[in-house]
């Protein structure tokens, strides 16, 4: 069965396919002009336009960040080099009531001790004095104790009585 078909090929028409057909090239040319020239103005009118203020704003942006970063990096050097600065500062300072706490306290402890040596010489000399009183006491009561002894040795021994005028007369007499 055969079946008619109602397309045609370039070939049973006779012709070349349209593109590469030379007859047509003034035309196709005249619409690539047309085309090309519509693109160009699309493009360096409309899209490149806003493709610069697109690039020419990040360009901004990325520039400001750039600058308040540096400004930031700047800021926060100063505020240490200002840290740096308050804790020397803060360390002299402490350094320098430190030694002068010290220096007031060795001076209250000196004031102190020099009124404890006052005191102690002040005791010492009363505990002598009251010493040499007791020592002077003891010597007069040695020389009656020691004639009242001899007296009642002598006597002891020899059965006799002994006076103790006479023995205090024998116990100097030995003492010099």
């Amino acid at each position: 069965m055969a079946t008619t078909t109602t397309e045609t090929t370039a070939a049973e028409e006779g012709g070349a396919f349209p593109p590469l057909d030379s007859s047509t090239f003034p035309s196709q040319l005249f619409w690539l002009v047309i085309f090309f020239a519509a693109l160009y103005m699309l493009m360096s009118k409309l899209v490149l336009p806003k493709l610069a203020a697109i690039i020419a704003a990040r360009k901004g942006q990325i520039d400001g960040d750039l600058a308040r970063a540096q400004a930031l990096k700047d800021e926060t050097e100063a505020a240490i080099k200002s840290y740096e600065k308050a804790l020397s500062d803060a360390k002299g300072k402490a350094t320098d009531i430190a030694r002068d706490t010290r220096a007031k306290v060795t001076s209250e402890i000196d004031a102190e001790q020099a009124k404890l040596d006052y005191g102690l010489v002040a005791r010492i000399k009363d505990a002598e004095t009251k010493i040499a009183k007791a020592k002077a006491k003891a010597m007069e009561s040695v020389h009656s104790i020691a004639a009242d002894t001899a007296s009642d040795i002598v006597s002891q021994l020899t059965g006799g009585k002994v006076l103790k005028t006479a023995a205090a007369k024998a116990v100097a007499a030995v003492k010099n």
